[in-house]
C-alpha cells in the first residue's frame, strides 16, 4: 500500500459516520485508506448521545487525525430532554477532540420526530454553540424557511456554521452563503439532476471555495463516478488515484477514501483544478474547526 504522501491532495473529510456497523470488521484499514487518500483529519459525526459517545472512543484512540462532533439529528429529536442533553453535550464539547455542535438541524422531508421537537432541540443547539463559541454542524432537509428564521436569530452571535451534505437549491444556497454559513458538499453531487441544484450552484461559481467543505458522510452518499450522467469531459479528468482508491467504496458502504473523487468532481463541475480546491477547502475546515 502507498503511503499517505503519495496522494496528491491535503484533504479534510468534515462529516463521517465511522460509528456506524459497517465499519467495525476493518476499521483500521478504512483509516488506512482514508490515510492513503490523502485525508489529513476526519470529523466523525455525532448524532445522539450513542453515537457521540461512540465518536468520541474512535476519537480518542486516533489523536490529531480522528475527531469528532457531538449533537442531535433531527431524526433523534424526540428523544431531546431538556437540560440533561445539554448538559451530555457541553460535556463532550470541552474536549479538544469535539469540534463542533451537531449534526443538529430540521428534517421535513422524512419527519422522523415531529416538527415542534426538532424545532425545539435545534434552537436549543444553536443556543449552545452560541454560548459555547463551538461551530455549527448542520442538516437541513425541506426545512429551508425555518433554518433560516431560527439561524437569524442569532446574528452576530452565530459561530461558524456548516450546512452539511447540502442538497438544496442554487437559490437556497446563495441565502446561506449571504448569511456567513459554509457549505458542505458530498458524493451527492453524481446524481444532483435538478436545473437549478448544486451542480449549477458550481458552475455558475455561485459557492466560492473560500466558503466550501469536503466530506464523504460515509458510509452514505456514495459517489457514482462513473454515472453515464455525468458528463465524459468531467468522467474524464478523475485520475487514476482517486478511482483505484474509489474502488474500496460501493452503494453498500462508501469510505473516507472517495473524498479524492469528490474533490475531483467538485472541481470538474466548477471548472478549476482539483489541486485547488484540495488546498482551500483545506485549509477552510482548519479555520473552521479551529486545528492545525
Amino acid at each position: 500500500m502507498k503511503s499517505a504522501s503519495s496522494c496528491c491532495y491535503c484533504l479534510v473529510d468534515i462529516g463521517v459516520n465511522l460509528g456506524h456497523p459497517s465499519f467495525v470488521k476493518d476499521f483500521e484499514k478504512v483509516l488506512e485508506r482514508a490515510k492513503e487518500a490523502g485525508l489529513l483529519k476526519v470529523m466523525i459525526t455525532g448524532s445522539c448521545e450513542k453515537t457521540t459517545l461512540q465518536a468520541s472512543k474512535l476519537a480518542a484512540e486516533n489523536p490529531g487525525f480522528l475527531y469528532y462532533t457531538a449533537g442531535v439529528h433531527p431524526h433523534e429529536a424526540k428523544e431531546f430532554v431538556e437540560g440533561s442533553t445539554i448538559q451530555f453535550l457541553k460535556a463532550h464539547l470541552k474536549n479538544p477532540a469535539c469540534v463542533a455542535v451537531g449534526e443538529c438541524g430540521l428534517d421535513f422531508n422524512r419527519n422522523f420526530s415531529p416538527r415542534d421537537q426538532q424545532l425545539n432541540a435545534f434552537e436549543k443547539q444553536v443556543q449552545l454553540a452560541c454560548e459555547l463559541g463551538k461551530p455549527l454542524f448542520i442538516h437541513e432537509r425541506d426545512a429551508h424557511t425555518e433554518m433560516v428564521e431560527i439561524l437569524s436569530r442569532h446574528g452576530a452571535k452565530l459561530p461558524p456554521a456548516v450546512i452539511h451534505c447540502f442538497t438544496g437549491t442554487a437559490d437556497q444556497a446563495k441565502v446561506y452563503l449571504d448569511m456567513g454559513l459554509y457549505i458542505g458538499l458530498t458524493g451527492f453531487l453524481w446524481k444532483d439532476r435538478s436545473e437549478n441544484g448544486v451542480k449549477f450552484a458550481l458552475k455558475s461559481r455561485l459557492i466560492p471555495l473560500d466558503r466550501l467543505l469536503l466530506e464523504t458522510d460515509a458510509p452514505f452518499m456514495y459517489p457514482k463516478v462513473n454515472d453515464k450522467k455525468i458528463p465524459a469531459e468531467i468522467r474524464e479528468r478523475f485520475t487514476q488515484k482517486a478511482l483505484d482508491l474509489h474502488k474500496f467504496t460501493s452503494f453498500d458502504r462508501n469510505e473516507p477514501c472517495a473524498l479524492p473523487a469528490v474533490c475531483e468532481m467538485i472541481a470538474g463541475y466548477m471548472g478549476v483544478p482539483p489541486e485547488e480546491v484540495a488546498r482551500q477547502t483545506t485549509e477552510n475546515a482548519l479555520r473552521v474547526y479551529g486545528l492545525n
